[in-house]
C-alpha cells in the first residue's frame, strides 16, 4: 500500500522525514499565534479596514521580495540550516509586529517576518522533496498536513491568550521561544550534505532545449501560469481565514474574541484532514479530480455561509473551504517540479514565489471592498477562488501518482 512504510527505508531517512514534519508544524504554529490578536491590534491602532488590509499585506509583500533569493541562500547554506534559521527570525519578526505602536511599524515588522517566512517555506519544501526522493513515493501532502496541525495549535494558543487577555509581548515571546527551540532540536536529524544540483535525467538538457521552442515553450508557460493560479487560489482562501475570519466573526457577526478564533481554526483543521488523506485521494482519483471537487466544496461551502450569514454557518463555511483547498498547493508544487524542460527545483521556486501574490493582493482588495460594501461581500473572493480552481484543474494530472523507487 502507498500509505505503508517500506521496510527498506533507513532509520536516518525516517528521522529526516520526522524532522521536516516538525519544521512544517512550527512554521504553521508561529504565524497562527499572531492571527487571533489581529482584531485587538487593529482596534488598538485605530485602523480602518483598508489600512489594516494594507498592513497585513506587508507580510506577503516581504515574502514576494525575498522569495527569489531563497534558492541562492539555500545553495550557499543548505536547506536544513536555512529552514531553521528562518523559523527563528520569523518568530522574532512576529513578536515585534505584535508590539508595534503604529501602522508603519506594524507594516515594517510584518514585511520582515514575511521575508523570513518565504525563505523558510522554500527551504523546508526543498528539504522535504529531498526526503521524498529518498522514499521513492509521495509524502509531500503529509508535511503540509503537519503545517495545518501547527496552524491549529497556534490558532488555539492565540485564541486562548486573547480570551485571557494575556499581554501580546508575553504571549508572542513565549511562542517564538518555544517553536524556535523545537526547530533547532530538529536540525540535527535533517539530511546532511549540500543540495543536489544535477538535472532530472540524462536527457534533461535536450528535453529542456526542445521544450523552449515553439508550441512546447508556449505550453510550458501556460502550464506554469495555470499551476501558479491554482496555488494562488489555495493561498488566497488560506489568507481569507488568516486575515479576515476573526475580524468578520467578531465585527460583522458579533462573536466573542475567543469564538471568533474558531473561524481560522476550522479552516486549518479541515485543511489538515484533507491533507492527511490527500496522498490516498490523489492516488485513487488523480490530482485533477481531487482539485475540481475541492474547488466545488470551497465555492459551495463558503458561498452558502455568506448567503445565509451566522456564526455557526460561517465557521462551517471556512471548514469546507479549508478542506477544499487542502491539496492545491502540494499539487501545484509537484506539477511544477515535474514540468519538462526545467531543472529540478526551478518549477517549485517559481510557484512558491508567484503564489504569494495571492497573499499580497488579497488583504488590501478585501479591505477596500469591505470599506465600500461590507466585509461579507469582500469574502466572496473565497467562492470565486474555488470556481477558478474548477476551471483550471485540467492542467493537473488525471492519473494516480506513481511511486518512483530508488534514488
Amino acid at each position: 500500500m502507498n500509505s505503508s512504510l517500506p521496510p527498506s527505508v533507513p532509520r536516518a531517512h525516517r528521522a529526516a522525514r520526522a524532522a521536516v514534519a516538525v519544521l512544517f508544524l512550527t512554521n504553521g504554529a508561529i504565524l497562527a499565534n499572531l492571527l487571533p490578536r489581529y482584531p485587538q491590534i487593529k482596534a488598538d491602532l485605530g485602523l480602518t479596514n483598508a489600512q489594516y488590509g494594507l498592513a497585513v499585506a506587508s507580510f506577503p509583500f516581504g515574502a514576494l521580495m525575498a522569495g527569489l533569493a531563497a534558492g541562492a541562500i539555500i545553495r550557499r547554506f543548505r536547506s536544513s540550516r536555512v529552514a531553521v534559521a528562518g523559523t527563528v527570525l520569523t518568530g522574532l519578526g512576529l513578536l515585534l509586529a505584535g508590539l508595534a505602536p503604529s501602522w508603519a511599524t506594524l507594516a515594517v515588522t510584518l514585511f520582515l517576518a514575511g521575508s523570513m517566512d518565504a525563505i523558510t517555506d522554500v527551504a523546508q519544501n526543498a528539504h522535504g522533496l529531498r526526503v521524498q526522493r529518498l522514499y521513492g513515493r509521495s509524502i509531500l501532502n503529509s508535511f503540509h498536513a503537519l503545517w495545518s496541525v501547527g496552524a491549529v495549535v497556534g490558532g488555539l494558543m492565540g485564541g486562548l491568550a486573547a480570551g485571557l487577555d494575556v499581554p501580546r509581548g508575553l504571549h508572542l515571546g513565549l511562542s517564538a521561544l518555544l517553536f524556535s527551540g523545537v526547530s533547532l532540536t530538529a536540525l540535527r536529524f535533517l539530511l546532511p550534505g549540500p543540495e543536489p544540483t544535477g538535472a532530472s535525467g540524462p536527457d534533461a538538457h535536450s528535453a529542456g532545449a526542445s521544450a523552449k521552442r515553439g508550441a512546447g515553450r508556449l505550453r510550458l508557460v501556460l502550464s506554469m501560469a495555470a499551476l501558479v493560479l491554482i496555488a494562488s487560489s489555495g493561498v488566497l482562501v488560506e489568507d481569507a481565514g488568516m486575515t479576515w475570519a476573526a475580524v468578520y466573526l467578531s465585527g460583522t457577526l458579533g462573536a466573542s474574541v475567543a469564538v471568533a478564533s474558531f473561524g481560522y481554526v476550522a479552516l486549518v483543521g479541515a485543511q489538515f484532514i484533507g491533507r492527511l488523506f490527500g496522498d490516498r485521494l490523489v492516488d485513487r482519483f488523480g490530482q485533477r479530480a481531487v482539485a475540481r471537487t475541492g474547488g466545488a466544496l470551497a465555492a459551495l461551502g463558503m458561498g452558502g455561509a455568506l448567503l445565509f450569514p451566522s456564526v455557526p454557518a460561517t465557521i462551517v463555511g471556512f471548514a469546507f473551504a479549508g478542506f477544499g483547498v487542502a491539496t492545491l498547493v502540494p499539487a501545484a508544487m509537484h506539477g511544477a517540479d515535474e514540468l519538462p524542460g526545467l531543472r529540478p527545483g526551478t518549477g517549485l521556486t517559481v510557484v512558491s514565489w508567484l503564489m504569494r501574490l495571492g497573499f499580497l493582493l488579497s488583504p488590501p482588495v478585501v479591505g477596500l471592498i469591505a470599506d465600500a460594501a461590507g466585509l461579507r461581500l469582500g469574502l466572496l473572493v473565497v467562492p470565486l477562488a474555488g470556481g477558478l480552481v474548477m476551471a483550471l484543474a485540467g492542467v493537473l494530472s488525471a492519473k494516480r501518482v506513481t511511486a518512483r523507487r530508488g534514488g
